[in-house]
């Protein structure tokens, strides 16, 4: 995941050069994205990606494209007004996967994607701000499909990141992501080993599952 927050320093970094190269400040913003992706479309994708577009999907639940990761364009509250988060950085995904798939609601519905793990629950207990069962990195439980997975702030994103676990074999998972970065694929793997009964990934925090 060094590669991640490699990202996030570039983002973060470019960010902040197109606002101090533009002027005014609402024409900066359209001039930097245009600029933003046309390099997406040499770098990566194979389009022009534009702000919300949809770019993959894990289980019928869409990943949309976000730009550069402080982007937000406003906050998607679901049909009975839970708050899904906001669009689209990677904290609404998850949310949205969990609340559509899983009918799962969190009783605590805010904070940065750090805060969703706790690190002074012990593992395998329930973390009570979201109602799912929390395993730490390293854990004795194996992480499963349809696990939230938590990872720690950066340099250039202190706020952290999050990703729902798409696939596991006995070697490495895969995570779908959203708001990974503007170069960033949606869906990356991780190695996974099993050392002195203990399950590690070779990023995150730690795990988040619901409750059979």
């Amino acid at each position: 995941m060094k590669n991640r927050k490699i990202l996030y320093l570039i983002a973060s970094i470019l960010v902040i050069i197109i606002v101090i190269a533009q002027s005014p400040l609402k024409k900066g913003i359209a001039e930097s994205s245009n600029k933003q992706t046309k390099k997406l479309k040499f770098m990566q994708l194979p389009f022009t990606p534009k702000i919300g577009d949809k770019l993959d999907s894990f289980n019928g639940v869409y990943v949309h494209y976000n730009g550069m990761v402080p982007n937000v364009v406003g906050r998607n509250v679901a049909p009975d007004g839970y708050n899904l988060g906001l669009k689209y950085q990677c904290v609404e995904f998850v949310k949205r996967y969990y609340y559509y798939h899983y009918k799962h609601k969190m009783p605590d519905s805010y904070g940065d994607a750090k805060d969703f793990y706790n690190g002074k629950i012990a593992d395998g207990t329930i973390n009570k701000r979201r109602n799912l069962l929390q395993y730490s990195n390293p854990s004795k439980t194996k992480p499963k499909v349809g696990d939230l997975i938590i990872f720690d702030g950066s340099t250039g994103n202190p706020f952290g990141h999050v990703a729902i676990i798409s696939k596991v074999t006995d070697s490495e998972v895969e995570i779908i992501q959203q708001n990974p970065g503007p170069y960033a694929p949606s869906r990356e793997n991780l190695e996974l080993t099993f050392t002195n009964q203990q399950y590690q990934i070779s990023d995150g925090l730690g795990w988040l599952r619901k409750q059979p």
